[in-house]
């Protein structure tokens, strides 16, 4: 069991119902309109609600910040690379995907993914040894995206990455030396942005299977960036040349 402290990430996840919510623990004297939605949520799913001290609360909590509410919930389970494939198979919207490599930081990596979900990313894909980190702290750290948004466990990319390209989605992978820049490419059509982390980038199976690789213009050399900031101004620039699509069309 995973133990999700915070009304917002509670809330993400009764909406979000990817996981098995077992008990939900409410500080005795909240108002009630403050967790009116909490309750509501919990009584059309039955689940159970218990009302606790402030001082009982405060030592079941892991940190210091829960605003009186924790949940106790199974771990949110990632799709699997066949199951999402599936669902990319029906008629969408371009879509723009995420793959990231090096997520070491569970706060950076909850941050990338409150910034995905603002940007209009359709899933997260990370390779299945990155899948560990406490649940909780990214739920917190993506004010909730966590709970909402598809993220994917892959294998490898030797087989996700061919077979997203049959789709008609094409894979740019973000390295310092490339000769295009992201300005120079359009990412208004289904991507994949692949983007690594600081120490070693993108791995040689993730970069053999790129159709182009870009970087992020600089003003100053401060040799790279760290993956979140990366990956958010790549997806800023996807979501802009979207939004310029649209407006053109309208």
């Amino acid at each position: 069991m995973e133990q999700l402290e915070g009304r917002i990430s509670v809330e993400a996840a009764l909406i979000a119902r990817q996981r098995k919510i077992s008990l939900i623990v409410i500080r005795a004297g909240m108002h009630e309109k403050n967790v009116k939605f909490i309750l509501d949520e919990a009584e059309a799913q039955a689940i159970p609600v218990k009302h606790a001290t402030r001082e009982e609360i405060d030592a079941m909590a892991k940190g210091v910040t829960h605003g009186g509410v924790i949940a106790l919930a199974s771990p949110k389970l990632p799709l699997t690379s066949e199951r999402f494939l599936d669902q990319l198979k029906q008629p969408t919207n371009p879509v723009i995907l995420l793959l990231l490599e090096g997520v070491d930081d569970e706060q950076n990596f909850g941050f990338t993914l409150r910034t995905a979900e603002a940007m209009g990313v359709h899933a997260v894909l990370l390779k299945k040894h990155l899948w560990d980190f406490d649940g909780n702290v990214v739920s917190r750290a993506s004010s909730g995206a966590f709970e909402r948004l598809a993220l994917v466990q892959i294998d490898n990319a030797d087989k996700i990455m061919p077979k997203l390209r049959l789709l008609g989605i094409r894979s740019y992978g973000c390295i310092a030396n490339a000769k295009r820049s992201m300005y120079d490419v359009d990412l208004s059509d289904s991507v994949l942005l692949a983007i690594g982390g600081e120490k070693r980038g993108l791995s040689a199976a993730v970069r053999n299977h790129c159709d182009t690789f870009i970087h992020i213009p600089m003003l100053s050399d401060i040799g790279s960036l760290s993956l979140g900031h990366a990956a958010s101004i790549l997806m800023a620039e996807a979501m802009r040349q979207r939004m310029k699509e649209t407006l053109q069309s309208n």
